[in-house]
């Protein structure tokens, strides 16, 4: 069961965070809590499992690369952590995940890999494989950038009408 306080958090995180030097202040101001309050309850969520992961959308159209290449990576599990560590820690790299590999598709961790062209995403994947220690990865290079969109758990709207 979640708070009317918990509520009201979650549907003030559901859509763009603040583009702002204290981006939580800025929350904690419009939901009128402090911003210790809002930390130690997003906090909590998250040793509930309630909320599961913050993710972050980088627009890369907009965002002036002209080139993006998801990296698909076969990592060992036991090295996943390590490995993940370091692809993540190239300033190319706006997010990097683990995924459950299959028969058909046996890439376990993913780097998203920016840059001003198809040849420095393939320079910056093989850097990243020489760093790593990892040999056997794929590019998929982006295309065309589709809508994306978050969940809508709660309405900001509805939160004062219960």
């Amino acid at each position: 069961m979640l708070t009317e306080l918990e509520k009201k958090i979650i549907a003030s995180i559901q859509g763009d965070i603040p583009i702002t030097k204290h981006p939580y202040r800025n929350i904690a101001e419009q939901l009128d809590i402090s911003e210790a309050t809002l930390l130690k309850t997003l906090q909590d969520l998250c040793d509930r499992g309630v909320i599961r992961r913050f993710g972050a959308t980088l627009r890369h159209q907009k965002s002036g690369f002209s080139a993006n290449a998801m990296v698909a990576w076969k990592v060992e599990e036991n090295r996943i952590e390590d490995v993940g560590q370091k692809l993540a820690g190239f300033k190319q790299v706006s997010h990097c995940y683990r995924r459950n590999p299959t028969d058909q598709w046996p890439y376990n961790l993913y780097t998203m890999v920016h840059a001003d062209s198809e040849e420095s995403c393939i320079e910056t994947a093989k850097e990243m494989a020489s760093t790593a220690h990892v040999n056997e990865y794929k590019l998929l290079f982006s295309r065309k950038e589709l809508k994306k969109t978050s969940m809508k758990y709660f309405d900001h709207a509805s939160q004062g009408k219960r």
